[in-house]
């Protein structure tokens, strides 16, 4: 842990302008990104008096080992840059509104060529329209409902391509909750039309079908055609179930956003009604541990950068009014950055009386809700992470916190198709994005030490090639002028995902699947890289002993130890991350297809011609003109196929489909 005192700046060297600041850690990480409106008040508010700073402030001034800061025009892109940087860093200390629980939306893939809706949950997908949050049970009722009025596309990819193989749709399209566009008994464009009016409809636009319906159900009628007339009303008592189930709260021409906060001490508990059309579409909440002394004003400041500057929550998502129990810092320029990324002007204000402050009281009791329920909870989850971290520590004799553990495993069939996972775990929870992948191939593959040793050396090369190439982009000239542009840039694109590095910092502790040879070739790999600071365990399955390099006897943790069950946790967790790559490269592995051996013809212009022809038969009678009009295919390739169906095995006419060995299931007829 390192004193701030050791790379306090001094206060001449610190500007007064307007600006963003970053702390580093000695891996050269960033821990914490902040702004202010003065660099020189706020980061002598840090050094000042370490003492007096909130726990998790204290810790992070503490973590750090630098401060750097960029001096920034205005405070509207301090608040530009400050967001762009924590999206690119994701510093560890920053104020992080985490949702406490997962809720699912209803989604429509607009990016698909036949738009499916799904139930989905996490992180949002690119091309795909979102509705929501629900609850789990009304979730499912409203799309089960909406399928009769918009007979979607709602199954798998795997159903679709059996129902397009087969020409026979699957139970959905003949119970009419599916248009089936798999079998052409609608177009593409008929079937996107029917996702455009779902979409609309799930958007706000109920009154306008149902009174299409009724209009059409009234022509029925008149027509005598009582039996359309009954199937219609069905579909407006459907409409008009999903459209009353939410409850009118304010005028019907609201579209809202209500925030409300409970807060203590050390944490806050978030809450959100989203109101479209005067009624409750959605609800969510977020939890947040405090790092500086916030106060209500900078927490809604964050929470709103946070919510809206999430990819998905752009133009034709965010309402025109957004409600919230104090005005937060910046009040003008968060307005004027969020009617950028709208498209439109955005209205930030506090409710003081009326409807609309009424319902401001409901979720803010909410949120008082939330904040309560999550302390219960919470309190024995960190107690026993707390707990198994610092087992572990002692039990292993270790000097070093067990901040970030590291776990690797081998997987393979008999030798064949060889490959390695990592999975990483920090603060004793999974951090799924630094999870890593790893093919094996050549000598390495002949055993699990040899496997072992090969990655560990690979995984840690990487790390100081890294560490090599910062050092030497340092040493350049104008190299802190280039950082200042980079800046300046950030500022402009706030929607870029950020660059990922191919490894993060090193861990404190290494934990490998396998006993003492496994251990002892993981230590073997570290020493000759010359990596220090880092430590070695294996786990061994049978007896679930923990083995330490050049040790005759291994470490015997009890039973009952949270310890070993954390190192349980984290060694099966590498063993599915490992099997589940395993099994894709085998089944690629194990996919073979006539067209294969064809010189000069690679994946993507066999998918060309597949999807030109339809069938490895019809491409076996193609003369070479007609084979020349793919995508991709030139004269010369056209001629090649020609030739290789023309001679050897191709030329007895035998098909020699493409087949999924692991599965039996035929690709290509």
């Amino acid at each position: 842990m390192a004193d701030p005192a050791s790379y306090r700046p001094q206060t001449g060297e610190i500007p007064t302008n307007p600006g963003v600041y970053r702390f580093r850690d000695p891996h050269g990480r960033v821990i914490y990104v902040g702004k202010a409106k003065s660099l020189r008040s706020r980061l002598n508010s840090y050094f000042a008096n370490p003492g007096g700073l909130l726990p998790k402030t204290y810790a992070m001034v503490h973590a750090a080992s630098s401060v750097e800061w960029t001096v920034v025009g205005s405070e509207l892109e301090s608040l530009q840059l400050e967001y762009t940087w924590i999206k690119e860093f994701k510093p560890r200390f920053n104020v992080v509104f985490r949702d406490d629980k997962t809720y699912p939306y209803l989604a429509v893939t607009m990016g698909e060529k036949f738009p499916r809706v799904q139930v989905l949950r996490g992180e949002r997908r690119k091309g795909t329209r979102y509705f929501g949050p629900y609850t789990a049970g009304a979730i499912r009722e409203t799309m089960d409902t909406l399928l009769r009025v918009f007979p979607v596309r709602s199954c798998s990819p795997g159903v679709l391509k059996r129902a397009q193989a087969s020409g026979r749709p699957c139970l959905l399209g003949y119970i009419d909750k599916c248009s089936a566009p798999c079998v052409g008994r609608v177009t593409p464009e008929e079937h996107r039309a029917l996702a455009e009016d779902f979409c609309s409809f799930m958007g706000g636009e109920a009154k306008r079908f149902i009174g299409r319906l009724e209009k059409d159900m009234a022509a029925a009628v008149a027509e005598l055609d009582y039996e359309r007339a009954a199937r219609v009303r069905d579909d407006i008592i459907a409409l008009r179930k999903v459209f009353e189930r939410n409850a009118v709260v304010l005028a019907e021409d609201t579209d809202a956003d209500i925030f409300a906060l409970h807060e203590d001490e050390l944490e806050a508990a978030v809450q959100v009604f989203h109101v479209r059309g005067g009624r409750v579409r959605g609800q969510r909440g977020w939890v947040v541990e405090k790092v500086e002394d916030f106060t209500t004003p900078d927490l809604v400041e964050h929470l709103l950068q946070q919510v809206y500057g999430e990819e998905g929550e752009t133009q034709g998502r965010m309402p025109r009014e957004v409600l919230v129990p104090e005005e937060p810092s910046n009040a003008a320029e968060l307005a004027q950055w969020l009617a950028g990324l709208r498209g439109a002007k955005v209205d930030i204000r506090v409710p003081r009386r009326g409807d609309k402050a009424a319902l401001m009281s409901t979720v803010r009791e909410n949120a008082e809700h939330a904040l309560k329920l999550h302390k219960s909870r919470r309190a024995g989850d960190l107690t026993n992470r707390s707990l198994a971290l610092q087992e572990l520590q002692e039990a292993l004799d270790l000097p070093v916190a067990l901040l970030r553990i590291e776990c690797f495993d081998i997987s393979h069939v008999q030798g064949t198709n060889v490959v390695a996972s990592m999975v990483v775990v920090e603060d004793g929870l999974p951090k799924k994005s630094d999870y890593r992948k790893f093919s094996i191939t050549g000598a390495a593959a002949t055993d699990d030490t040899a496997a072992m040793h090969d990655v560990l050396t690979r995984r840690f090369r990487n790390y100081l090639q890294e560490q090599e190439a910062q050092a030497e982009a340092a040493k350049l000239p104008g190299h802190q002028a280039a950082l200042e542009a980079l800046a300046v840039a950030s500022m402009q694109d706030t929607t870029t995902p950020a660059p990922r590095a191919k490894f993060a910092y090193p861990p404190n502790l290494v934990v490998v699947d396998g006993g003492k040879p496994q251990v002892n070739a993981a230590a073997r790999a570290l020493a000759e890289l010359g990596i220090e600071d880092v430590y070695v365990v294996g786990l061994a399955k049978r007896l679930e002993e923990v083995w330490l390099p050049d040790s005759d006897f291994p470490v015997i943790l009890p039973r009952t130890s949270e310890g070993l069950y954390l190192l349980q946790r984290i060694r099966d967790e590498a063993h599915r991350f490992a099997i589940t790559f395993h099994r894709q490269k085998r089944g690629k592995a194990m996919t073979v297809s006539a067209l294969d051996s064809v010189p000069g013809l690679g994946e993507a212009k066999r998918k060309a011609l597949l999807a030109q022809f339809g069938s490895v038969k019809s491409i076996r009678t193609a003369s070479a003109a007609e084979l020349a009009t793919a995508k991709g295919i030139g004269p010369s390739l056209a001629d090649a196929i020609v030739s290789h169906f023309s001679s050897g095995a191709a030329a007895s006419g035998t098909e020699v489909p493409a087949i999924n060995m692991t599965t039996g299931e035929i690709i290509e007829t």
